[in-house]
């Protein structure tokens, strides 16, 4: 495998690059989601409960998967599991458990979140030789075709093209090759939406997709879906601005084009508060919705049907 992309070029402020063209819209869109996961490595952990409980509850979805499908790879190559999104790295356990022994990735596209990561890996529960950290986009893999036994992504995917996010993991999948992937669906977020409809029609969060648009993208991409789950998860404070505070510190806050510019007036502000009041729970906690989506896919081998 050739040694894979471990660190991105500076890049020119004010959206240009150095020759003093616009950058396309794609390239803005990833600067702004890199930039917004830079701020948030250092409070990351502090507001990621909700994120580590989904990314334990898809290693539990997806142990059986891996149990039917490592073993028999391990007999005919060497093994390697790429964490795609790794974030601050507590997924990285989660691979030792799913595909031992395995020579790990850890990619990310925010250095700080792979600096975070390969502190995490330090630690001596994690495999001895440490994972590889790779700087680079989901979209664009510094992979080998067909190298990877195990592609593990818990909550990245969202931010990406499901089209093109896709194809790229079922490229790195080597046949019989697995994929393990969580995401969110289009009820994340929902009480933020509907109480921030009052106030303006900017944008407050990305797109979330659905369910059947991540399994017919799939199998676009050649893969079989072997299963799939969805539930609800909600994240909570005692008041609005300690839940947006949360959402922001885990780099949630970067949406596309159509965001509101500026801040909310007092008026607007009171406003937003009482429509959110009305999801207050009888244990007095503001929740925020994640639609989880937890996805178990195959690489097929040549010949075989997806």
């Amino acid at each position: 495998m050739p040694e894979p992309q471990t660190g991105l070029q500076p890049e020119p402020a004010q959206g240009r690059p150095a020759g003093g063209e616009p950058l396309p819209a794609d390239a803005l869109r990833r600067r702004s989601i890199r930039s917004a996961f830079e701020r948030a490595a250092d409070s990351y952990d502090t507001a990621a409960q909700v994120q580590r409980e989904i990314c334990a509850r898809l290693a539990r979805f997806g142990h059986p998967f891996a149990a039917a499908t490592i073993p028999t790879l391990s007999r005919e190559q060497p093994v390697r599991a790429l964490d795609a999104g790794c974030g601050t790295g507590f997924g990285l356990a989660q691979l030792d458990a799913l595909c031992p022994p395995a020579q790990q990735f850890a990619l990310d596209l925010a250095p700080a979140m792979l600096a975070r990561a390969r502190a995490r890996a330090r630690h001596p529960a994690s495999a001895p030789a440490g994972p590889l950290p790779v700087c680079a986009d989901l979209e664009h893999l510094p992979l080998r075709t067909a190298s990877l036994a195990l592609y593990w992504s818990s909550l990245a995917v969202q931010w990406c093209a499901p089209a093109r996010v896709l194809d790229e993991a079922s490229r790195v999948l080597a046949p019989g090759g697995l994929a393990l992937v969580a995401t969110l669906g289009p009820r994340t977020l929902w009480e933020l939406r509907t109480a921030f409809a009052a106030i303006d029609n900017s944008r407050h969060t990305i797109d979330f997709h659905p369910i059947e648009h991540w399994s017919a993208a799939a199998r676009a991409a050649g893969l079989a879906v072997l299963g799939s789950e969805c539930v609800e998860l909600a994240a909570w404070a005692p008041d609005l601005r300690g839940l947006l505070r949360d959402i922001k510190s885990i780099g949630a806050a970067t949406v596309d084009g159509g965001r509101r510019r500026g801040a909310l007036g007092r008026q607007a502000w009171e406003n937003l508060q009482a429509r959110y009041e009305t999801h207050r729970r009888s244990d007095g906690q503001l929740p925020a919705t994640y639609d989880v989506i937890l996805l178990a896919l195959r690489k097929p081998f040549p010949g075989s049907p997806t």
